[in-house]
C-alpha cells in the first residue's frame, strides 16, 4: 500500500527550488572485461535469437536478417577483433517514420542488423547489472516490470489520497537526450574504455536521410536494442530527485506523472522539476502536453481512472476513439470479403488489445463493444446481400419465419439500424461470430 508522505515543501520558502539530489554513488560495473563476456559465443548467440525473433528491416547496409547470417559467418572473427580493440565503427542508422497513435510521426532510427545484434549483446550484458540499481517507480523498458504495474502504482495514489496529478510530457525526448551528460552517466558504472568508445560511436553513428548521413549531436534513436537502457540511465537522475523530493510519481519510460493532494502543491512540483528537467538534464518539458489535473481528466499509458472513492481503471477516451477508428477500417462495407475473412483479419488486433486493455475494471465497456461489433459485422453481411430478394432467402435459410423475414428485407430502415433488429439477430447470433473465430473482449477465449 502507498503511504502517505509529503508531496511538497512547507517551509517558509514553499515553492522554491530545493538543492538538486545527489545520485547514491555508483561503482563501475565489474570493471574492465565487460568487452569480453559481451563477446562471448554464448551471449552472442542469444542476441542473435533474439534479434531474429524481433525480425525488423534491413538497415543503411540492405542486408536482411538471413544475409546478415551469412555475413557474420565470414566476417565475425574480424568484427569480434575490433570489440575487443575498442575500434568497432558501426554503420549510420537508416530513418525510418512511423505513425503515432496519438498523431504525428514517430522518427525512428533503424541499425543494420550486424549492429542490432551488437546492441543486443551490450544490452544482455549491461542490463542485469544496471536494472537493479534504478529507482522502483521505474516501470519502462525493465525486465519483469510492465505498464500494467504502472497503472496499478499510480490507482494506489489516487486511493490513497492524492487526487491531482502533475503530467510531465518530456518533449521529442529521444531526440533529444544530451550526449556528454548520459556518457557521464555511463563512464560512472563502467570502467572498460572500449565499451566506453562503443557507445559513445553508436551514438554519433549519424543517420540516413535521403541518401545523405547527417550526424548525430544529440539523442538516442528509437529503433535499436539499446535505446531502452541508455533512456532509463538519463532518467534515473530524475527519478532520484523526485524520490529525494519526498514525492510520489510512476515513470513508464518519458511518461512521468506525479501525484500530490492539491492543486497548488502540483503547481509547485510542475515548476521546480520543469526547471530541474531543464536546468539539470538538459531537456524539454511540452508545456502544451503536461499539466496539473485531475487523474480523470488525463491518460496515463492508454488508461485513466474513475473519480469514485475507489478509483477504478477505465480505458482512456482517446484509446477507445483509436480502437473503433481502427474497426471501422476494417469492417468497412464497401470490402468485398466474406465474413469469415474480415474476422481473421480483426482477430489479431482484438486479441492484442484485449491482452492490454482487458486490464480495466469498467466490464460494461468491454461489453458493449463486442456488441458494437458484430454490429458492424451485420452491417457488412447486410450490405453484401443487397437485395430483397436475396435477404429475405438468406434470412429464411438461417431460421428466421417467413413474416418476419419479409418484413425485415422490404424494410426502408439502414443497414445499422437493422442490425440491431430480431431478424439479424436471429440470423447472426452472437454465437455464429465465436464459431467462425471472433474474440470478445469480454473473456479470455483463444
Amino acid at each position: 500500500m502507498v503511504d502517505r508522505r509529503g508531496e511538497a515543501p512547507t517551509s517558509a520558502d514553499e515553492g522554491t527550488e530545493p538543492p538538486a539530489a545527489s545520485c547514491k554513488p555508483q561503482s563501475p560495473a565489474a570493471t574492465e572485461h565487460l568487452m569480453e563476456a559481451i563477446c562471448e559465443r554464448e551471449n552472442m548467440v542469444r542476441a542473435w535469437k533474439r534479434v531474429c525473433s524481433n525480425r525488423g528491416g534491413a538497415g543503411v547496409d540492405g542486408l536482411t536478417i538471413r544475409q546478415t547470417h551469412d555475413y557474420l559467418v565470414e566476417r565475425w572473427a574480424s568484427i569480434r577483433e575490433h570489440l575487443l580493440a575498442g575500434t568497432y565503427r558501426p554503420h549510420p542508422v537508416r530513418r525510418a517514420e512511423i505513425s503515432k497513435e496519438t498523431g504525428g510521426m514517430r522518427k525512428l532510427g533503424i541499425p543494420t542488423v550486424a549492429d542490432r545484434l551488437i546492441q543486443q549483446g551490450v544490452l544482455q550484458v549491461l542490463g542485469p547489472l544496471w536494472d537493479p540499481t534504478f529507482c522502483e517507480e521505474s516501470y519502462g523498458f525493465r525486465p519483469g516490470r510492465s505498464a500494467h504495474q504502472a497503472v496499478a502504482a499510480a490507482q494506489e495514489y489516487l486511493a490513497a489520497g492524492r487526487r491531482w496529478v502533475v503530467d510531465i510530457d518530456l518533449e521529442k525526448f529521444f531526440d533529444r537526450v544530451n550526449h556528454d551528460k548520459l556518457m557521464g552517466r555511463v563512464a560512472g558504472r563502467v570502467a572498460d574504455k572500449r565499451l566506453l568508445r562503443l557507445i559513445r560511436a553508436f551514438l554519433h553513428a549519424g543517420v540516413v536521410v535521403n541518401g545523405l548521413v547527417s550526424p548525430t549531436i544529440e539523442g538516442t534513436p528509437q529503433g535499436g536494442p539499446l535505446s531502452p537502457l541508455l533512456s532509463n540511465i538519463v532518467l534515473d537522475d530524475l527519478d532520484r530527485e523526485l524520490q529525494r523530493r519526498d514525492l510520489r510519481f510512476v515513470r513508464y519510460a518519458d511518461d512521468c506523472n506525479i501525484y500530490v493532494r492539491s492543486r497548488r502543491a502540483g503547481q509547485r512540483v510542475m515548476a521546480s522539476i520543469s526547471r530541474f528537467i531543464s536546468r539539470k538534464l538538459k531537456l524539454r518539458v511540452n508545456q502544451s502536453k503536461s499539466a496539473v489535473a485531475r487523474p480523470w481528466e488525463r491518460k496515463f499509458l492508454g488508461f485513466s481512472f474513475t473519480d469514485h472513492h475507489e478509483p477504478k481503471r477505465r480505458i482512456s477516451p482517446q484509446a477507445l476513439k483509436r480502437f473503433k477508428t481502427r474497426i471501422r477500417q476494417v469492417t468497412r462495407r464497401t470490402r468485398a470479403v466474406s465474413l469469415s475473412q474480415m474476422i481473421g483479419d480483426l482477430a489479431p488486433y482484438l486479441r492484442g488489445w484485449r491482452a492490454y486493455f482487458g486490464f480495466c475494471q469498467t466490464p460494461h465497456v468491454l461489453k458493449g463493444l463486442d456488441g458494437w461489433i458484430r454490429r458492424r459485422l451485420r452491417c457488412v453481411v447486410w450490405k453484401q446481400w443487397k437485395r430483397g430478394p436475396t435477404r429475405y432467402e438468406q434470412l429464411r435459410q438461417r431460421g428466421v419465419s417467413a413474416h418476419l423475414a419479409a418484413s425485415t428485407a422490404g424494410s426502408a430502415h439502414g443497414p445499422w439500424r437493422l442490425s440491431h433488429s430480431l431478424a439479424l439477430s436471429r440470423a447472426m447470433p452472437t454465437v455464429l461470430f465465436h464459431t467462425l473465430g471472433l474474440p470478445t473482449l469480454m473473456s479470455a477465449d483463444a
